[in-house]
């Protein structure tokens, strides 16, 4: 818990399932010593970060018994998301039954993707039998990023051509065409991409059937190994934590140096798409833990990108953490901006909207 001066208050204890974790949370808020309320009656509204909405939530929604029943027919399409998504709203119906609730989707910006972004070269009948298609993720951060960014710049979001990068253990990237998502890298799930901590990203598909039959294994092992034995880790073997990748590299580690390389080179591949996607591009942004704080990440995305009208300034990157900040130069095309992300911001925002009746 930070405080209002800043103080950094750490708390232990044991929490056996989500209920019992609100509801110390809320014993936290309340509490004389630390807390910033008198009581829970001073609660207006709760926000939820929901991870999957499918085609049906194109922008947040007052949390009630349908939204919830189309949220349990989403949790076959994100089984390891939406069921804690779905713990914590049941939770806080039983402590604050009478406080309105409202979910906020990661997913939801993401639906202005025009259709050929979106469909897979698939069948179309499973498209039509089980939605899939392209859903994309981070969504609450890259709306954020992408408007505060123009903000901080002083210029019109709606005439902007902006690729945002949310790069962290989870990562993926987003063409934001004059202010609306029109492709991003994660796809049906969140294993679609950019390279991971522990996911792989892109694949051939082909990849899955050969492995499952050479080291005799099911579609749970192998989802098991794509999703968390993969990516950052299982390129270094050493850790899934960018720091520790990056600082075995420094030694000589060759195997941390080709996992760093492949991170940025793929980066570097999906800024060229969406530039080229979008005729263009304006403004480049960098967020998540690895895009605020990681510099040399910064650096090295950017290294050799003058073609595109991408200059870095080594002077403004080097050192930089989650600070607000222009780091190319000031004769760059393309402005390249550092913004840290603000998702909690974002859906205490959208339930104020919503529950006050002004969404």
């Amino acid at each position: 818990l930070e405080k209002e001066n800043g103080q950094k208050v750490m708390f232990e204890g044991e929490i056996l399932d989500h209920q019992t974790g609100i509801e110390y949370v809320l014993g936290v808020l309340t509490s004389r010593k630390h807390g910033c309320l008198k009581s829970l009656d001073e609660i207006d509204a709760i926000g939820h970060r929901v991870v999957h909405g499918k085609e049906k939530f194109k922008s947040s929604v007052l949390i009630t018994d349908e939204v919830i029943q189309e949220l349990e027919r989403c949790v076959d399409i994100a089984p390891l998301h939406n069921p804690p998504n779905l713990k914590g709203i049941y939770a806080m119906q039983n402590l604050l039954p009478a406080v309105p609730q409202v979910a906020v989707f990661d997913t939801a910006f993401h639906q202005t993707m025009p259709k050929h972004a979106y469909m897979y070269a698939l069948p179309y009948s499973l498209y039509e039998k089980y939605g899939i298609r392209r859903y994309g993720f981070h969504g609450t951060s890259h709306r954020y990023v992408s408007r505060r960014a123009c903000q901080f710049l002083g210029v019109d979001i709606e005439k902007q051509k902006m690729i945002t990068c949310h790069l962290g253990n989870g990562a993926s990237m987003t063409a934001v065409l004059y202010g609306q998502s029109v492709d991003t890298s994660m796809g049906l799930t969140p294993v679609e991409g950019l390279i991971m901590g522990t996911r792989a990203g892109d694949l051939d598909l082909g990849i899955i059937t050969y492995i499952m039959d050479k080291e005799d294994i099911g579609y749970k092992a192998v989802s098991t190994l794509i999703n968390k034995h993969s990516g950052i880790l299982g390129i270094s073997g050493i850790s899934s934590d960018m720091r520790e990748v990056e600082e075995a590299a420094n030694k000589g580690n060759e195997r941390a140096k080709l996992a760093l390389d492949m991170y940025h080179y793929r980066v570097r591949k999906y800024i060229g798409a969406y530039t080229a996607a979008m005729n263009g591009l304006d403004i480049l942004v960098f967020t998540g833990g690895i895009g605020e704080n990681g510099w040399e990440t910064r650096e090295e995305v950017c290294k050799n990108m003058e073609y595109l009208g991408i200059y870095l300034d080594s002077a403004r990157n080097k050192g930089l953490r989650g600070k607000e900040a222009v780091i190319s130069t000031d004769n760059s095309r393309v402005k390249v901006v550092v913004i840290p992300t603000n998702e909690e911001l974002v859906i205490a925002q959208d339930t104020q909207m919503i529950v006050s009746g002004r969404k």
